[in-house]
């Protein structure tokens, strides 16, 4: 089954998972809104359904996302408690991943056993992908919306609340509150449904944005202070050095949004956020206004993504990285504002 940005029987996908008795649910490391969400509320709906079904995630939840991990169903891999239930799955669903290989020691366990696998995702994927069962729409403005379709065909009963809550926290993370350009009527549609079953949307927005952590903000203010503009200002790029995270013994969690916040700023079109991982490895995070794609220029990188989100790790030290990097983001941004001329 290979639904690669091609029109979805969803009828079919349906027949697969009802086969299964025990599905393992997992998204990719560090994981955000739209996996989480996503793999909530289809976890909601095949244990009503009668599965034997774990969310087994490779990176720990981040604490914003606590809410949803209601009964502690999120779990987090290790390897001597989950290997002799993984080892009897048969069937994976793999959520939001955009690459297998994000799930880590997961896929290791997941291929040992040889589980069949499901890939619903919104992620550009290649036609030679390794998933048994591959379901993929870019056009999709979040997995979420996604497995919102599935559960129209899977279900007979409405909606819960519980699976709304999963829902929603997956389409508004994904589309930034519904504001990004990947908004469309369906979203909205979601939304409306989920207030109907009574989903606390205003709790949920002030967990995920307004929850700052004291660390995160003092990050912040030095990535604002290292801002740089090329381009007649439509590129904005920062760096954030492992000095500063240890200073404030910072976390992934605490970078959510940096390069979201640099492409808020007035006339810029495309924003940049290069992490120091350690000596020889930088990540790299871009955002663009809809103007300019820029997953062109993250996959120059080995990455990927989304046209107007994506990014990379990029195997150099900080300062060649950010030479290459800011050196190519401008070419390729420059050939893209010769076109439009």
């Amino acid at each position: 089954m290979n639904y690669n940005n091609t029109p979805i029987n969803w009828r079919k996908v349906n027949d697969i998972v009802s086969l299964a008795k025990k599905i393992l649910l997992t998204t990719h490391e560090n994981p955000d809104g739209d996996g989480l969400g996503s793999e909530v509320a289809i976890y909601h709906h095949l244990t009503e359904a009668g599965k034997d079904v774990k969310i087994i995630n490779c990176s720990p939840t981040p604490k914003m996302y606590d809410f949803i991990n209601k009964g502690n169903c999120i779990e987090t891999y290790d390897k001597n408690t989950h290997s002799e239930w993984i080892n009897n799955a048969d069937l994976a669903i793999v959520f939001d991943v955009g690459d297998f290989k994000r799930t880590r020691s997961l896929k290791n366990a997941i291929e040992k056993n040889n589980i069949p696998v499901m890939n619903i995702d919104h992620h550009p994927h290649p036609k030679n992908n390794t998933f048994n069962y591959n379901i993929v729409d870019t056009t999709s403005a979040a997995t979420g919306c996604m497995v919102r379709s599935y559960l129209k065909e899977a279900r007979k009963e409405p909606l819960t609340k519980d699976i709304c809550e999963g829902i929603y926290l997956a389409v508004m993370t994904d589309t930034g509150c519904f504001r990004h350009s990947n908004t469309d009527t369906y979203c909205h549609s979601i939304a409306i449904e989920c207030l109907e079953k009574g989903v606390d949307t205003n709790t949920i927005y002030q967990k995920i944005y307004e929850n700052s952590s004291k660390t995160r903000v003092s990050v912040l203010g030095e990535m604002i202070t290292n801002i740089s503009y090329d381009l007649d200002g439509q590129f904005a790029w920062s760096i954030v050095t492992s000095d500063i995270m240890d200073k404030y013994d910072a976390t992934k969690n605490d970078l959510e949004g940096f390069s979201d916040f640099i492409r808020s700023i007035e006339g810029v079109e495309v924003a940049l956020v290069i992490y120091e991982v350690d000596q020889n490895i930088c990540r790299i995070n871009f955002r663009s206004k809809g103007n300019f794609v820029v997953n062109d220029i993250a996959r120059s990188f080995g990455g990927g993504g989304h046209a107007f989100a994506s990014g990379a790790v990029v195997n150099e030290p900080l300062e060649q990285a950010k030479k290459i990097v800011i050196s190519n983001s401008k070419k390729m941004i420059q050939e893209q504002i010769e076109k439009i001329k």
